[in-house]
């Protein structure tokens, strides 16, 4: 079914303003999505209405607070077709949620030990895993990627071995809109008995995954990329793996007991939720995941590929443009560069004209080595996006082209 789109662009107060005088074109949701009033309503009514710590007070509003952050906790289980309530995890975001399983990991991996990550991560998705390899003495391997940007998956078939332990792939990437072949990606790194730890920040604003039917391991995500609020994600996990690992903080909530010669641990998720957590954030989590369901996934993704194509088709028939990513596979986002033209120029161009893109490496530095570049311009879309902000932004791009040429 077709989107409204006028009618959904009434929902985001942003997108009315007007930027150095021109009315705004938002072409950075990769970056973040903005949050429509329904999520900006629920953080408000809990800070005026029940604003309590949780799980931990008697009194009515602690009770209340308990409750709507706990209803968060099933939206999301549900949402992502999650087994058991407790293998949902709040925690501050993606980076999060990666760092916590990393941390892990260091009481199981050793020397002689491998783990694969793919060239097209993420800092968030390669940083703490050197990190996990410098101190166990695992090595990293790195399953690489071709000139369109994609897997190359005969060389993942050569990488796994008997050594590999755990293998980390973004579902989509940031820096070129690549969708991954994830299932085939876990079904292979099973059957060597490896765990798989799928980054699925930049899909869960497009995509809809069944985490059971994935068969995955971990995956972690960000509210904000879903119209959610900053400061919160999730990370699911399977029980098991859940259980084995050990806590990632120490402090209030994620014990049983404690005394001062022992604590013992309290049962999932809390153990791994030390602390006061972002109360008013997870409630909003779950506020925008019914909006983005009330919108339907299907109807979102048929509007952001129309959006591609017509932008992708548009943008080419610019002299000297280069789109890097060019998968059949991909969703709504184009990285380019304009030939001669350094991607910052471009960028703060289209600012001056109210449209805003994402310019530089995008936290995916060695994409941009693999291409010899210094980053692209990045132009990320969302189902509340139009036709006519595709064509400011081509006519944005050749303004950009003439005053910098």
């Amino acid at each position: 079914m077709a989107l409204n789109v006028t009618q959904i662009r009434e929902d985001f107060p942003i997108l009315k303003r007007e930027v150095n005088g021109k009315p705004l074109v938002y072409l950075d949701n990769a970056a973040t999505s903005q949050k429509p009033k329904q999520v900006i309503d629920s953080i408000s009514h809990y800070y005026t209405h029940y604003n309590a710590n949780i799980h931990r007070g008697v009194h009515t509003l602690s009770q209340e607070a308990t409750d709507a952050y706990e209803q968060a906790r099933k939206k999301i289980q549900k949402h992502f077709n999650i087994a058991h309530n407790h293998e949902v995890i709040f925690t501050s975001g993606t980076t999060d949620g990666i760092n916590l399983v990393a941390n892990g990991f260091s009481s199981f991996l050793k020397t002689g030990n491998e783990v694969l990550v793919s060239a097209m991560e993420h800092h968030s998705n390669i940083v703490p895993w050197q990190m996990l390899c410098e101190k166990t003495g695992a090595q990293l391997k790195v399953i690489p990627m071709s000139e369109e940007g994609t897997l190359i998956l005969d060389e993942y078939d050569t990488l796994l071995t008997e050594k590999t332990k755990l293998v980390f792939v973004n579902h989509i990437s940031n820096a070129l809109g690549t969708i991954n072949p994830i299932e085939e990606i876990i079904e292979k790194a099973h059957t060597y008995g490896a765990a798989v730890l799928v980054d699925g920040a930049q899909s869960c604003s497009h995509i809809k995954p069944d985490l059971q039917a994935l068969d995955v391991d971990f995956y972690v995500t960000s509210a904000h990329k879903m119209c959610g609020p900053t400061g919160v994600g999730m990370l699911y996990g399977k029980e098991e793996w859940l259980h084995k690992l050990p806590p990632y903080q120490g402090g209030g909530e994620m014990i049983a007991e404690v005394t001062f010669e022992k604590t013992t641990y309290a049962d999932l998720p809390h153990k791994f939720e030390a602390g006061t957590p972002n109360i008013a954030g997870g409630i909003a989590f779950g506020t925008a995941i019914d909006y983005l369901n009330e919108i339907g996934f299907d109807a979102i993704a048929q509007h952001e590929s129309q959006l591609l194509e017509y932008a992708t088709a548009e943008l080419l028939k610019i002299r000297g443009l280069r789109i890097y990513g060019t998968g059949k596979d991909k969703t709504s986002v184009i990285s380019f560069n304009l030939e001669g033209i350094h991607p910052y120029d471009v960028g703060t161009i289209l600012d001056k004209l109210g449209i805003a893109v994402r310019t530089g490496h995008h936290c995916a530095q060695p994409i941009m080595d693999f291409y010899k570049i210094p980053g692209t311009v990045r132009a990320s879309f969302a189902f509340y996006n139009t036709m006519e902000e595709v064509d400011k932004l081509v006519d944005a791009v050749r303004q950009a082209q003439n005053m910098l040429s």
